[in-house]
């Protein structure tokens, strides 16, 4: 039986308040033998006719397999709830959980004085933990707030912006593509690494990606860091925008070695810290406006104009002013071709 929602957490009007009780200790009696992560108004916190409902966590969820209990969170959330929550509004409501999630950065330990040589081992969450549940009216406001992003990168400015509705967010340093061209055998072909510009949306998002050398098509398990310790690859996600209709296979990806942050030195993907990796994440679902743009009139920290180095010389002429225009104002259509989908980065959907 699902429990009529109206607004802020789970918010029964008072004559309902006995009623909903019963139903849901009835239920939860009827169920003792189901998981033991079962949401269970007990757990929530009352305050006058508003009940906040709280995910009780029962065990450590470590990195490895985060992404798998949350798809089992919010299958039970789908089968409980009469209004859509999805991962994104979940993390989005408890901040903390990304908090946690982007300290799980190989360099942010190391800064605490910490050496780990599997992330994946460390915990996302932890036993005793509670997930705020979004109410129908939260819900719906982060949705459309999620609905507003607009990733924007700005190829020679080597930045990310996460921009709400004219807002920035977050600002994140990146790496772009090398000026060169390279025999990739991923691609079967010679390839220019140039970081690609357009405007279009996320096309898919991978939590689980397989680590390939573009260079030679073989897979890899470990990565060196730039301190020169060898650890095992994280579980990160990335994302893949289409861009002028075109799938490039140019991922925003996490790098392992943030040295080359501020450089241009990919095989052609966006590149990004572990950390921020994170945090862009869950501002990007699919669907998500991505603007990938060369605009040498920058701003530097104290917020004037500069001019930026041209470190792809005749990318300048190239006018992409209309159609980042049009894609703020949500009137971008792509084309009806059919773009390869090969990844030249290195990483690649399983």
């Amino acid at each position: 039986m699902k429990i009529p929602v109206k607004s802020f957490g789970f918010r029964l009007d008072l004559p309902w308040m006995g009623w909903a009780l019963v139903v849901l200790m009835m239920m939860c009696c009827g169920r003792k033998n189901e998981s033991k992560n079962e949401i269970l108004l007990p757990e929530a916190i009352a305050e006058e006719d508003i009940v906040v409902l709280f995910y009780p966590v029962a065990h450590d969820v470590p990195i490895r397999a985060y992404f798998e209990f949350m798809d089992s969170l919010t299958a039970h959330l789908d089968s409980t709830l009469n209004y859509p929550v999805n991962e994104y509004l979940v993390a989005l409501a408890n901040p903390w959980l990304i908090d946690t999630l982007a300290h799980t950065d190989y360099y942010y330990q190391m800064s605490k004085g910490i050496f780990n040589e599997d992330s994946q081992k460390l915990p996302a969450l932890r036993k005793g933990e509670k997930l705020l549940i979004p109410d129908s009216l939260q819900a719906d406001s982060l949705k459309k707030m999620l609905e507003s992003i607009v990733i924007d990168v700005n190829i020679p400015e080597f930045k990310l912006r996460i921009i709400e509705n004219s807002r920035v967010l977050y600002t994140f340093p990146v790496r772009v593509g090398r000026v060169q061209q390279k025999y990739l055998a991923m691609a079967g072909r010679k390839v220019d690494l140039r970081t690609k510009t357009g405007t279009g949306k996320v096309i898919r998002v991978n939590r689980s990606p397989t680590f390939i050398n573009p260079s030679n098509n073989k897979k890899y398990y470990t990565t060196k860091r730039d301190d020169g310790k060898i650890t095992k690859l994280p579980r990160t996600p990335w994302i893949e925008p289409e861009l002028d209709g075109h799938r490039y296979g140019q991922l925003i990806h996490p790098t392992t070695n943030p040295e080359t942050l501020g450089k241009a030195y990919s095989n052609g993907c966006i590149g990004m810290k572990e950390g921020d990796m994170w945090r862009l994440y869950y501002h990007a679902p699919v669907g998500t406006t991505v603007v990938v743009r060369y605009d040498l009139q920058g701003i530097d920290e104290k917020g004037d104009s500069i001019l930026l180095k041209n470190i792809y010389p005749g990318f300048e002429q190239m006018d992409k002013r209309r159609q980042i225009i049009a894609a703020a104002l949500g009137q971008f259509q792509v084309s009806g071709e059919n773009p390869p989908s090969v990844c030249e980065c290195g990483i690649i959907a399983q």
